[in-house]
């Protein structure tokens, strides 16, 4: 049996410049090799950091916070279309091809040049329309479920939690972790942060406290899906200790209808990572 998170007295503190080197507990006897959790600082560093401007603090989810930790989510996701649509095809081969073969069909049907080059103008704008529309729905299944209620989703379970990121009063990330008592694995989900304080070592800095959540509670393994584009999201992962144990590039994205259309213009990759604690 897991047991629910403490609220905690010393909260979690980075400094901007300083983001590769956040305090961590010595490393553990288990597979994990990465530092999981921040470790009590002393009195004359914490005094240091209190002091800096860009401190930032890690704590626990307050009802206060809801309206923030969902502009950030909202935010974060709408990002997600223009990567989608356009960053994303470099990563789809097979659709680039497609793509070049209507757009040559298209010579050969029309015998329009003029045509011809709008044809590829027009299957991105089509790629723009409907990774809007099926992120969109995504974000709405998102905001009227877990995220329309953090505090009984995440807070009230036990062996789940939220955290935010505060920067000078301000939340300015947020991640969740969701335990499983089938195979003891916790999910860190919903990690973002905002796009006016990336760059600081924050988003690290909350994968490692869903870390330490994990090695307080005994859990076996931590594990993570991602349909990010950006490299970058995925060498944050892999700077934690997880491993990708797999992708797929046929995933149904929840609030999508799979329409013949819609799978012509909207892939994306789905990667699955894991980060091994112990063995059970």
């Amino acid at each position: 049996m897991h047991l629910s998170s403490p609220k905690m007295v010393c909260e979690t503190k980075i400094v901007a410049d300083e983001h590769d080197a956040i305090p961590g507990t010595k490393k553990e006897s288990m597979m994990w090799s990465s530092a999981a959790s921040g470790a009590a600082l002393s009195p004359a560093a914490e005094a240091r950091d209190v002091l800096r401007k860009d401190a930032v603090f890690i704590r626990e989810f307050e009802c206060g916070d809801q309206e923030e930790v969902r502009r950030i989510f909202y935010e974060g996701i709408m990002e997600r279309i223009p990567n989608t649509a356009f960053r994303g095809l470099k990563q789809q081969p097979k659709t680039q091809f497609l793509y070049a073969f209507l757009t040559v069909m298209c010579f050969f049907v029309t015998k329009s040049v003029t045509l011809t080059c709008c044809a590829p103008l027009i299957l991105m704008g089509a790629r723009y329309f409907y990774s809007r529309k099926v992120i969109q729905s995504y974000l709405d299944c998102a905001l009227h479920t877990d995220m329309a209620d953090i505090e009984a989703y995440y807070m009230k379970p036990t062996g789940s939690c939220f955290w935010v990121a505060v920067l000078d009063g301000r939340v300015v990330g947020i991640v969740a972790a969701q335990g499983c008592e089938d195979d003891n694995t916790v999910e860190l989900r919903r990690m973002s942060v905002d796009s006016h304080y990336r760059g600081k070592g924050i988003a690290k800095a909350l994968g490692r406290r869903v870390l330490e959540f994990a090695v307080r509670n005994n859990y076996a393994a931590v594990v993570l899906g991602t349909t990010a584009v950006k490299m970058a999201a995925h060498k944050l992962y892999e700077s934690l200790g997880f491993r990708r144990m797999g992708q797929s590039d046929d995933y149904t994205l929840p609030g999508m209808s799979r329409t013949p259309l819609e799978r012509l213009f909207f892939q994306i990759r789905y990667s699955r990572y894991r980060l091994q604690l112990r063995e059970e």
